[in-house]
């Protein structure tokens, strides 16, 4: 066997990867690489895939002190002592975490601890590193000896290219991380973030175990051709993946009684055992054929969830603390939707505003049918939630991501504002939600005076012609027309207000509009996808609610 072979025991390990072809890696552009690494170029040549991870770890931008195998060598000893290896307590900083032992053999195993303890010793500021053993254990098994993997697992932690994420090694980045994927999910994966809502009272519990399914339950196999392409890509590659994993796990399962109690055993069973229904070139098949954000924009959208959690107490300093975005049914009464809806609607809604609580703000019940007074009890608060209950008992709403005061900056005219993270739905009579695109019916706004002339936009769309700019200081990161399928920058606007009226525009050809006096009503809705209205085409208001949220 080859020089990266000490720690392998090959019983264990997939007979493709100990192919000894003599393949060598010549390129250097990112492209080619990329290309390389998701074609799994490496993945059957055990040593050249050693080579080709030392290539790409030891080019990674690193602080000017970084520990390297020399360091190691100085203070293993000291800090492991006679003490026999598997009686080695693992830092707090891991979280009680899987140690995976993957294909190693008895002397690899006891090393991912000795490793684990010294890189402990000189990265105090790591307070927060559950995927610390598995990257671990991963790369011994395409390393010389303990010392070099010591050296390109520090490496990594210490990457100080503030546009390169590698691992998170605090509470506040690692848990933002979680609400950022449960955002992912919950765009990208509707229908499997529907049955988490349904059986689990507290979604971010279950995608707090995102980073888990990666490093800790995918088999050897699998882990490894998501660490080839993980070193090239970097860390958006991981957060494909596990949408991958859930898209998987949700079409599987579908229909089938859950196999425990908790869906998270079920999802990290489904993930240990995907080798049943899931090549590992099809994984990453399906999460590179994902149209994703940009990484500038789950950086913008991680960065906001990092601020809803400061904002929170949470530090980089926390080791843990539950972070609950379930609504307290004891704080919590409405006219129009229970507890259990109110939550379901909490599981749509943007994971950094899902930290707070919901804030009555108005209610037609006690402030009337003032639009007037609808406007200055909304205004200075954002984002709201506005709920309708018709006297026909149908209940729909939507999610306004921006201050209703924005409308002023339209001057007199109805002018449209807002982001990608709005969304129409209903509750009764069924529960839906519609994805946000854009509204394409400008006969509803003809009823008001004040309406916009539409003359340059296409003729089906209805919004403003210079749709305001957005505050330099808003991280709102859903600001960019072409992940929605617009037409035109002027197109990406939701909501708007004028004394006259209200209109929302949502997703599938979805529309409201409110009379001034908001006691009427009426939507539009195109078929596209056969999706049912929000509600009836004219309907009379039983009740109207405004939400805020509340730290």
């Amino acid at each position: 066997m080859d020089e990266y072979s000490r720690f392998v025991d090959w019983d264990k390990m997939d007979v493709s990867a100990q192919s000894q072809d003599t393949k060598e890696l010549s390129c250097t552009e990112f492209q080619e690489l990329k290309q390389l690494a998701r074609q799994g170029y490496w993945a059957k040549n055990h040593c050249l895939r050693a080579k080709v991870y030392h290539k790409l770890i030891s080019s990674i931008p690193c602080r000017t002190v970084t520990p390297d195998a020399n360091v190691y060598r100085d203070i293993v000893v000291k800090i492991v002592g006679k003490r026999s290896s598997s009686s080695l307590p693992l830092p707090e900083f891991v979280d009680n975490s899987l140690v995976p032992t993957y294909c190693l053999n008895a002397e690899g195993v006891g090393a991912v601890r000795k490793i684990i303890l010294c890189i402990a010793n000189q990265f105090p500021d790591i307070s927060f590193c559950p995927a610390l053993p598995a990257v671990i254990a991963l790369l011994l098994h395409y390393s010389k000896d303990e010392a070099e993997c010591f050296e390109q697992v520090c490496r990594i932690l210490a990457c100080n290219d503030p546009s390169k994420r590698l691992i998170d090694q605090t509470f506040l980045a690692f848990e933002s991380s979680c609400m950022t994927f449960g955002d992912l999910v919950n765009k990208y994966c509707q229908a499997a973030h529907k049955l988490m809502v349904a059986v689990s009272e507290d979604v971010l519990e279950v995608y707090s175990d995102w980073q888990r399914w990666l490093f800790g339950e995918l088999p050897m196999a699998y882990v490894a051709r998501v660490f080839d392409v993980f070193l090239v890509e970097g860390y958006k590659v991981l957060y494909r993946v596990a949408l991958a994993l859930l898209k998987f796990f949700h079409k599987v399962r579908a229909g089938q009684p859950m196999e425990s109690d908790s869906i998270q055993q079920d999802i990290r069973a489904f993930v240990r055992d995907i080798a049943k229904s899931v090549s590992p070139e099809r994984l990453l098949e399906k999460a590179f054929a994902i149209r994703l954000f940009s990484r500038k924009e789950i950086q913008l959208l991680q960065m906001a969830n990092e601020k809803a959690l400061q904002q929170k107490g949470i530090t980089v300093k926390q080791k843990r603390q539950n972070v609950h975005l379930a609504v307290h049914a004891e704080n919590f009464k409405s006219e129009i939707v229970s507890v259990k809806e109110m939550r379901d609607i909490w599981s749509w809604i943007p994971e950094r505003f899902a930290l707070c609580q919901p804030l009555l703000l108005f209610t037609t019940l006690e402030h009337g049918c003032s639009l007037s007074r609808f406007y200055s009890h909304s205004e200075g608060h954002e984002p709201t939630l506005l709920l309708i209950k018709t006297t026909a008992k149908e209940v729909c709403g939507a999610y306004l991501s921006t201050d209703w005061s924005e409308r002023r900056r339209g001057g007199n005219k109805l002018s449209f504002f807002g982001t990608g993270e709005c969304f129409v739905f209903r509750l009764q009579p069924e529960v839906e939600r519609y994805e946000w695109v854009i509204i394409k019916h400008p006969e509803l706004a003809t009823a008001g005076p004040e309406t916009e002339n539409h003359s340059s936009p296409a003729p089906s769309t209805l919004c403003s012609g210079s749709g305001p700019s957005e505050p330099l200081d808003r991280l709102s990161p859903f600001l960019s027309a072409r992940h929605f399928n617009l037409p035109s920058k002027t197109a990406s606007m939701f909501m708007a207000g004028s004394s006259e009226c209200i209109i929302v525009g949502g997703g599938d050809g979805q529309a409201l509009y409110l009379d001034a006096d908001l006691n009427h009503g009426r939507t539009s809705h195109c078929n596209t996808f056969n999706n049912q209205p929000l509600c009836s085409e004219n309907f009379q208001i039983s009740v109207l609610e405004v939400w805020g949220f509340r730290d």
